[in-house]
Order: C-alpha cells, then structure tokens, then sequence
C-alpha cells in the first residue's frame, strides 16, 4: 500500500507549487491563462497575512500499485480539515466542464454542483477589465 503523507506547505515547496499549476492548466488546456511567478506565489501565501492555504500530498507509492487511488479524495479530505480550523462554512472548488472525472469525485464526496442545482456560473475580471473596472 503506498505510503501518504498530506502536510500544509512550506515557502519551499514554491517551485514545484508552481510546476504542478502549470501541469494542470495544460491538462486542462488553459495554460495561457497562468501568470504567476514563484515570487508572488511565496509573497501571496507565505506572507504575514496569506491570501491562500496550500497542502502537499507527498505520495510514496509501493512497488508494483497503481498510482492515484484514492489521493484526490484524501486530499480534498484535508482541505476540509483545515478549512474548517480556519472558520471557514464553505468549500467551492472550479472544474472545467469536460472533467467528469473531477466533477464525479466531488458529487460522490458530497458536493453539489452549483450549476445543475441553482444555475450558478463563475464569472472573473482580470487584466484591461479589471483596471477598467476600477477606474485605473
């Protein structure tokens, strides 16, 4: 059985932070839409005030298993934990709607789809609309 360990992230783990953000926009053919840096990602969550909360999964799988059984839910799991500690009432999570993969984990943990159940879509303001909207 592979060995699972799931801590919260240290400044250090900023470079393969970035890297698993990269590998997933371009999983999710969204690549062009990521503009971060290590630097603002160590800034933004490693500061005096964090603007985000990041876990690890360190995953030693044993020999000879298939990798990724039940990681993302025990993940997900984490998350949870801590978000809880943290006084949080809610958690939303974003997935593309080709993902049945994704959006069948999430509904079998217990989620609910936002979309189907109350017609909510996500909206974002970035870059020349954002200024705009602000007034810069």
């Amino acid at each position: 059985m592979a060995s699972l360990r799931i801590r919260e992230a240290k400044e250090g783990d900023c470079a393969d932070i970035i890297r698993l953000i990269r590998e997933l926009a371009e999983y999710e053919k969204l690549s062009d839409q990521v503009q971060i840096s290590e630097e603002a990602l160590r800034a933004d969550g490693f500061g005096e005030n964090p603007f985000y909360h990041c876990v690890v999964a360190e995953i030693l799988p044993a020999q000879g298993e298939p990798q990724g059984q039940g990681i993302g839910s025990k993940i997900i799991q984490k998350v949870a934990q801590v978000a809880l500690a943290k006084g949080c009432t809610q958690l939303r999570l974003a997935v593309v709607d080709w993902n049945k993969r994704a959006m069948d984990l999430y509904k079998t943990l217990g989620a609910r789809d936002l979309t189907e159940a109350e017609g909510w879509h996500s909206f974002r303001f970035e870059g020349e609309a954002m200024r705009e909207l602000a007034g810069r």
